[in-house]
């Protein structure tokens, strides 16, 4: 599964500020709103409810907040910077600033989690990581995230 059929490169943030997870969640929902058609309250209300089953803070600075909705009929991702890291309540309890939230469709089952794994894959590359965190720009961000594997030479 190829992240340039999941992002598109006008859902790239490249300097997002927040205060808190709910604020980073509810600007990243509006984002995704304006994108994909679905409403702002229902992105934020269902992945609000996703986080009540387990942060989606995965780590290393590196969120993957995710949800699936009735009657959507894609996958679609909006990825942000953060301007400064934020408390998510990760599983290393270290603050977040990268963050990829996924929608899926209700019925993805297999897809959503291939596209899962494959957000999960590029953000444990240490090379991509240092690139994303090392720009602003959200046209370089979106370069950075749909290029082909970074090589594991650091």
């Amino acid at each position: 599964m190829d992240l340039g059929d999941i992002i598109a490169e006008n859902a790239v943030i490249g300097d997002l500020r927040a205060n808190s997870k709910k604020q980073l969640l509810q600007t990243l929902s509006e984002h995704a709103a304006d994108l994909t058609g679905l409403s702002a309250r229902e992105i934020f209300d269902t992945v609000l409810q996703r986080e009540k089953l387990g942060s989606t803070g995965v780590g290393n600075g590196i969120a993957i907040p995710h949800a699936k909705f009735p009657g959507f009929d894609r996958i679609a991702g909006v990825f942000a910077r953060l301007a400064e890291p934020i408390d998510f309540d990760a599983l290393d309890e270290q603050p977040v600033d990268l963050v990829f939230l996924l929608l899926a469709p209700e019925n993805a089952g297999a897809d959503h989690l291939k596209a899962l794994s494959r957000v999960a894959r590029l953000m444990r590359e240490p090379a991509r990581v240092a690139l994303l965190r090392a720009t602003t720009d959200p046209h370089t961000l979106y370069h950075h995230l749909v290029s082909a594997p970074a090589s594991n030479a650091a």
